[in-house]
């Protein structure tokens, strides 16, 4: 190892929850290089870390938050970090990223990641400080939402509002709500795959990090400095979103038929416009909280200034939270949905699974397959956005029907029956997709009912032909990309490298390299991004099937691959061709015919070592 490890702290925190021990490890350079950090890092720490077909809630579950290499620095959005664990709606591997402040404390406190396993026996809080980790009681804590327990933990701390980020579970994640999430620094989310009911299962209240004084190590200060304002032009460049958020998706989605609306019943609603930045936000008071290092005007607490929830304060939600609570329940006020999505974000419920189910549920109520005796007398109408507010708490605390619906859209329409499942839109592994009519774009639909992480693995991307042949084929082609991006610790949208483009090998990419090595004098090659982002791929694919999820769940439900409504009807559905689909995407990942990873693969990758592992695998 080198005197210095650019780019890193150089510790991953170790904590046994079932002892209360908590210790220091110190990897080699070479892991570093090859796993990088975030997601990577993440994936490494799972596989190792688990026993074949564990369950979600087992103690021995694997709980990872890690940043990388860019996390720490003076680049946009570099407070970036990943969770990775073994998540409660696929009972498979899980990656998930959030932004605001954590990642970067968490390096400044002297860790480039934390390990979390077992599961205490009373509730508490991992507090992290200048190289220091303790785990404090937790009890006062309990019920308090993911707001109120970061005033809680800075009031008991003496800290300032910025002088830490706490990152934690609120009523849904104590109660293991399927979907529960962890939200921290005001709104930011972890939100796929139920991380923070694996969290909640541990009886881990939140997770702490004191903007310590240890800085992160750089290389190239100079290159650095000069990289970063091509970035950011090319941030604001590229994206409407740097000025207006993600609001701007609204209208593009709707132009391209993406937009869900009414649990994908119709093509029709005039009133997105409402949800758009240019429109919604001169109606709003506002101000701007960006997170670490970032100039882009995305974050910002809002005040609703008129309507029914004039006076209603909170984060303005994201395009997910407006999809969810606007169009795909067919309410049309602005400010109830920023109201909705703060209120699920407390709870700390993800908002895509939440909005699926409740769309799913009003569908129900209008076909008479539900009723008030099921709701608990909830009058579950199209748009009715208090009844929507009470079913969410009834959710969060798995009251009544609540604890049905707890178990996400997949399960819950099994235990509904008769045509609530062919209603439900989700996918066999048991998640939904982000809150997105995909039956226009193909691509996502594919890559999140092929993804090992409960969530798109490639990001989103374009493709002049879209035919189901093209789709597959580039899915397995730019695979790598997005994990490589997930590892390095900052945000995407800030640097302007969310779309990826079919070669993988664009100029915003091209700078994250440049990036990645004057930040740690690497010297890294595309061709070995390429090998992490593949390498971390095929982990991720040997975890979800060592815990049995195979190629027989990688659908999507009757109603997610129907035919898309309005005008882009004649494209028909995608699902007649989706076994040529897949056999055609494995083929590109270098898999056998039933998704499995090939003995020559795992050798071209490093991980040569996990051969043996196939064979367990096809004897499930």
């Amino acid at each position: 190892m080198t005197e210095v490890l650019y780019g890193y702290a150089g510790s991953i925190l170790q904590v046994d929850l079932s002892d209360n021990s908590i210790s220091i490890e110190k990897p080699d350079e070479a892991t570093y290089r090859q796993y990088l950090g975030g997601t990577g890092i993440g994936a490494k720490y799972l596989y190792e870390g688990l026993p074949q077909k564990t369950e979600w809630n087992d103690p021995q579950n694997v709980l990872v938050f890690a940043t990388g290499p860019l996390g720490g620095t003076t680049l946009p959005g570099s407070g970036n970090f990943s969770v990775v664990t073994k998540g409660a709606l696929t009972n498979g591997a899980t990656s998930s990223q959030a932004n605001g402040f954590f990642g970067a404390y968490m390096k400044f406190s002297g860790f480039d990641a934390i390990i979390v396993k077992g599961a205490s026996s009373k509730w508490v809080y991992l507090y992290m400080h200048d190289g220091v980790a303790e785990l404090i009681d937790a009890t006062h804590l309990l019920g308090k939402d993911t707001w109120e327990i970061e005033d809680a933990i800075k009031q008991d701390q003496g800290l300032t509002e910025h002088q830490a980020s706490v990152f934690g579970v609120g009523p849904a994640g104590e109660n293991m709500v399927r979907f529960a999430c962890i939200v921290g620094d005001r709104g930011h989310v972890m939100a796929h795959n139920g991380a923070g009911a694996v969290m909640g299962s541990k009886k881990l209240k939140a997770i702490v990090a004191t903007r310590g004084k240890k800085p992160v190590p750089v290389r190239d200060k100079k290159a650095i400095s000069t990289i970063n304002k091509e970035v950011i032009k090319e941030a604001r460049v590229v994206s409407n979103c740097y000025e207006w958020g993600t609001s701007q998706i609204y209208g593009a989605h709707m132009r391209l038929g993406m937009l869900a609306i009414k649990n994908l019943t119709t093509a029709s609603f005039p009133e997105y416009t409402n949800f758009m930045g240019q429109n919604y936000r001169p109606t709003l008071e506002m101000k701007w909280t960006p997170c670490w290092a970032c100039q882009a005007h995305h974050c910002h607490i809002v005040k609703v200034l008129d309507g029914p929830y004039a006076g209603y304060v909170g984060e303005e939600p994201e395009y997910e939270g407006f999809a969810s609570w606007g169009s795909m329940i067919n309410q049309t006020d602005v400010g109830a949905a920023i109201m909705l999505s703060n209120t699920v974000d407390r709870l700390g419920m993800d908002t895509n699974e939440a909005g699926w189910l409740v769309a799913m549920l009003m569908e129900c109520y209008e076909k008479g397959i539900i009723d008030k005796t099921q709701t608990g007398g909830i009058d579950l109408t199209w748009g009715n956005a208090e009844a929507v507010k009470e079913l969410l708490h009834m959710i969060a605390r798995r009251e009544g029907f609540g604890d049905v619906l707890a178990e996400g859209v997949m399960r819950a329409a099994k235990t509904i029956g008769g045509e609530a499942p062919n209603i439900g839109v989700y996918l066999k592994k048991g998640h939904t997709p982000r809150s997105i009519d995909h039956r226009s774009h193909w691509a996502e639909m594919f890559d999140t009912a092929t993804a090992s992480t409960g969530t798109l693995e490639t990001g989103a991307f374009k493709l002049a032909d879209s035919s189901p042949q093209k789709v597959s084929e580039v899915t397995g082609d730019i695979k790598w990309a997005r994990f490589f991006k997930d590892s390095l610790g900052i945000c995407v949208q800030a640097t302007g490298t969310y779309f990826t483009q079919v070669q993988g090998n664009d100029a915003s990419l091209n700078r994250l390299i440049d990036l990645l090595t004057a930040v740690t004098g690497w010297d890294y090659t595309l061709d070995e991004v390429r090998q992490m982002g593949l390498r971390t791929a095929n982990l991720m694919r040997l975890f979800d099937l060592k815990q049995g999820l195979g190629s027989d769940l990688e659908y999507p439900s009757p109603r997610y691959s129907s035919a898309p409504s309005g005008e882009l009807a004649e494209k028909g559905s995608i699902i007649d061709s989706w076994e040529p689909m897949l056999i055609n995407y494995y083929k590109q990942m270098g898999w056998d015919t039933d998704g499995v990873p090939l003995p020559e693969t795992l050798d071209e990758l490093g991980l040569g070592y996990l051969v043996k592992d196939i064979a367990a695998i096809k004897q499930q």
